[in-house]
């Protein structure tokens, strides 16, 4: 694996703010019978950060947040959150940590207002207005958990997951099935909840919301970390190629091949290349256009995305036991 921040400090001796660890993960292992799942993964999150954990269809990314939440029990390895093991202390995990996964169900009849009334009785608090309100709940009130669109039964599960305040949120895919408004208002509230304080661990397949709503990410690939790191750092690694992009008025690059510049595709009339020497490569194209009398219609320069760093982090591990 790598780590790209080389993990997260408790303590100086320059006196400095200790940054406090809310989850630590060491060793830990998942086997379904004879299919290795989770193949001794090794992370920590702080508290108040929003920490991304992304990796494609059967990487064991839903696999670890049961074993997180004490749904499922590890086959080695150890997890604290906030110090206490969830398998010892179920109680205390409800308490301090938020959970919505994929999967939830209620009785079909249950409407959403008794939902939200019971889950606020067992947690002791009141209810959450406002959160209702955010996610567009409020005139649901009185429907049947069975009457919801699976986008309605996703903002439920997310309202209920968040009316206690906890301290530690575990979202898996909470914008699936959301639409563009509830999406909107669920990254606002993500970011308000980091804002007070709660530490939250968003595990997603939509790139642009973990590299928007992020502030460390965490790549998965067949049961192993392959890399952490803030998203900057991320796309910053590797290969390092750069992206340029150019289309001029005329035809000066056309048929031009340049020492260094791997050309990979072409689009609406752009050419489309790709240097880990961004400064010769521009100064190439800029050459060539200039000495063919020819103008620049648009020229850009940009870092790798995420999902494409994404995409060569699990090509790699392909060819990786």
């Amino acid at each position: 694996m790598s780590q790209i921040n080389g993990g997260l400090r408790k303590k100086n001796s320059g006196g400095e703010k200790m940054e406090e660890v809310v989850l630590e993960v060491n060793g830990l292992r998942k086997n379904y019978g004879e299919l290795s799942v989770l193949n001794g993964l090794d992370f920590k999150v702080k508290k108040g950060e929003i920490f991304g954990f992304l990796g494609p269809n059967g990487a064991g990314k839903t696999t670890t947040l049961e074993c997180l939440v004490g749904l499922r029990e590890p086959d080695a390895g150890e997890i604290r959150i906030m110090g206490f093991d969830p398998q010892q202390n179920p109680r205390k995990l409800k308490d301090l940590v938020g959970i919505q996964l994929q999967v939830s169900a209620l009785p079909e009849t249950i409407k959403v207002e008794e939902a939200i009334n019971f889950f606020s009785f067992y947690h002791g608090n009141g209810k959450k207005e406002n959160i209702m309100e955010n996610l567009h709940l409020e005139e649901l009130k009185k429907a049947r958990y069975q009457a919801l669109s699976t986008g309605q039964k996703m903002r439920l599960s997310l309202t209920l997951a968040m009316l206690h305040n906890p301290s530690l949120l575990i979202l898996d895919e909470p914008t699936a099935g959301l639409d563009v408004a509830s999406r909107r208002a669920l990254h606002g509230l993500i970011r308000e909840l980091r804002e007070r304080g709660t530490t939250i661990i968003l595990s997603t397949h939509d790139m642009a919301e973990a590299e928007a709503l992020s502030d460390r990410l965490a790549i998965l690939v067949k049961g192993r970390i392959r890399m952490t790191g803030t998203p900057r750092e991320i796309t910053s690694t590797g290969k390092g190629w750069t992206k340029i992009l150019v289309k001029t008025l005329g035809s000066s690059l056309e048929g031009k091949k340049f020492p260094g510049l791997l050309e990979k595709e072409e689009n609406d009339g752009y050419r489309v290349f790709f240097t880990s020497q961004v400064r010769d490569g521009l100064n190439m194209i800029l050459k060539v256009v200039e000495a063919a009398g020819d103008e620049f219609v648009d020229l850009r320069v940009e870092r790798p995305t995420l999902e494409e760093k994404f995409v060569e982090l699990t090509e790699q591990a392909q060819n990786v036991s």
